[in-house]
C-alpha cells in the first residue's frame, strides 16, 4: 500500500465499506474486552486465542470488504499477537494501549471516509509505519517503541492520570445576579438528577465543569464563568425529557434515535431563557452541538455564529462522551485515547480552543 493510499484512502466499494463499518462496531468492543481481561490474566491461553482471533477477524473483514487500510493496520497487530502467543514477547500495558489506539484509529478512519471528512489528523502513515516496525521489534525494545508510537500518533505521553471528579473552585456571581447562587444550586441539583440515571455518569458533572472552567481560563477567561457553570449543569438536562431507551442506549443509534436527540439542547435552553439573567448560558446550551463546518445541530450554525461558551462546552462534552463510550465497551476510562480522539477530530470543534484544552489536559497529567 503506497503512502498516498494510507494518508488519503479511496473508497473502492462504498457498500462494502459500510458493511465493514457495521462489523467493526461489533468487533472493536470484543477487542477492548479481550485486552482488559488479558491484562489481568496474561498467561490465559484461551484469552490469548480470543484476542488473536478478534484481530484476525478484523483483518479478514477488511480484506473481504476491499478496505486495504484496515488490512495494513490489523496485520502487524496480528503479527505481534502471534509472537505473544508463541511466548516470544510479553503482553505489557503499553502494548495493550497501542493495540486499542490502533483499533480506535481504524474506527475513526472508517467513519471519516464514509462521511467524506479529512483523515489528516489521524496520523495514519505514522501509525502504519510504526506498527510495522513494532511488529518486528526485539523484546527489549517493545515497550519503548510502543511509547514512542503512542506519542507520535496522539501527541501525548502514554501515561495519563484520571480527570478529577471533585468540585472545582467556581466564580462568585456578580452583584447584578442577585439570585444566581440559588439558581446555580437548583441547576446543579438537576444535573445530579441526570447523573443518577446511570452509574456510568457518576462524577461527570464535576469533570465537565472542571475542564470547561480551566479551558476558559487557559484561553484568557473570555467567557463569564458563572454563565459557563450554569451551561455545564443544564446542557444535557433535556435528555431527561426523552425516552431513556434513546439516550441511555448502548451500541449504535438508529437514524430515528439521532433525530430525536437533536431536540435535547432546545429543552434545557428553553428553561434558561425563561429565567432572567441566564441568557448567555441559554445560548451556550442551545449551541453546544453546533460545529464550525456547519455539520452540527440544531441550526447548523457555522464558525463565528457559534458563541464562545458553546465552543468550549462542545469540546469538553465530547471528551466525556468518548470516555463513556470506552466504559460501555467494558474497559476502564482511557484519558489518553479520549484526548487522542478529540485531537484527531478537531475539525468538529473550534480550532482556537483545542490548544487551551490540551494545555489543561497536560497540566492534569503533571499534577
Amino acid at each position: 500500500m503506497d503512502v498516498h493510499s494510507i494518508r488519503a484512502p479511496v473508497i473502492q466499494d462504498r457498500e462494502a465499506l459500510e458493511e465493514f463499518a457495521d462489523v467493526l462496531t461489533d468487533r472493536a468492543p470484543e477487542v477492548e474486552r479481550d485486552v482488559a481481561r488479558l491484562k489481568k490474566h496474561p498467561t490465559d491461553r484461551e484469552l490469548i486465542a480470543d484476542l488473536f482471533r478478534a484481530i484476525h477477524n478484523i483483518k479478514g473483514d477488511a480484506s473481504l470488504c476491499k478496505f486495504e487500510l484496515g488490512v495494513v493496520i490489523a496485520h502487524p497487530i496480528e503479527t505481534m499477537m502471534s509472537r505473544f502467543r508463541e511466548g516470544e514477547i510479553p503482553f505489557s500495558d503499553l502494548l495493550a494501549e497501542m493495540i486499542l489506539l490502533a483499533v480506535d484509529r481504524l474506527e475513526l478512519a472508517t467513519d471519516a471516509l464514509l462521511c467524506n471528512k479529512s483523515l489528516e489528523n489521524l496520523h495514519l502513515l505514522a501509525l502504519v509505519e510504526g506498527l510495522e516496525k513494532l511488529s518486528l521489534a526485539s523484546v527489549q525494545d517493545i515497550d519503548v517503541k510502543c511509547a514512542e508510537l503512542i506519542e507520535a500518533v496522539t501527541g501525548f505521553s502514554p501515561v495519563i492520570g484520571d480527570i478529577s471528579s471533585r468540585a472545582p473552585r467556581v466564580g462568585k456571581p456578580s452583584s447584578e445576579q442577585k439570585n444566581a447562587s440559588s439558581d446555580l444550586q437548583f441547576f446543579r441539583s438537576l444535573a445530579l438528577q441526570l447523573e443518577g440515571r446511570s452509574p456510568l455518569f457518576k462524577g461527570r458533572t464535576m469533570r465537565i465543569l472542571r475542564l470547561a472552567l480551566e479551558t476558559n481560563k487557559a484561553g484568557g477567561s473570555v467567557v463569564d464563568p458563572v454563565q459557563l457553570e450554569a451551561a455545564v449543569y443544564l446542557h444535557d438536562v433535556g435528555m431527561m425529557l426523552m425516552p431513556e431507551a434513546i439516550w441511555l442506549k448502548v451500541g449504535k443509534m438508529t437514524e430515528e434515535d439521532k433525530l430525536a436527540l437533536r431536540n435535547h439542547p432546545g429543552f434545557a435552553a428553553g428553561l434558561l431563557q425563561r429565567i432572567p439573567g441566564w441568557e448567555a448560558a441559554a445560548e451556550m446550551v442551545a449551541q453546544h452541538h453546533e460545529m464550525p463546518d456547519g455539520g452540527g445541530y440544531p441550526k447548523e450554525l457555522r464558525d463565528k455564529e457559534i458563541c464562545t461558551g458553546a465552543r468550549i462546552l462542545a469540546i469538553v462534552d465530547a471528551f466525556e462522551a468518548v470516555m463513556l463510550k470506552h466504559i460501555h465497551r467494558g474497559k476502564n476510562r482511557s484519558v489518553l485515547r479520549a484526548i487522542a480522539e478529540i485531537n484527531a477530530c478537531d475539525k468538529q470543534f473550534a480550532p482556537e480552543w483545542i490548544a487551551p484544552f490540551n494545555t489543561v489536559i497536560r497540566k492534569t497529567i503533571e499534577t
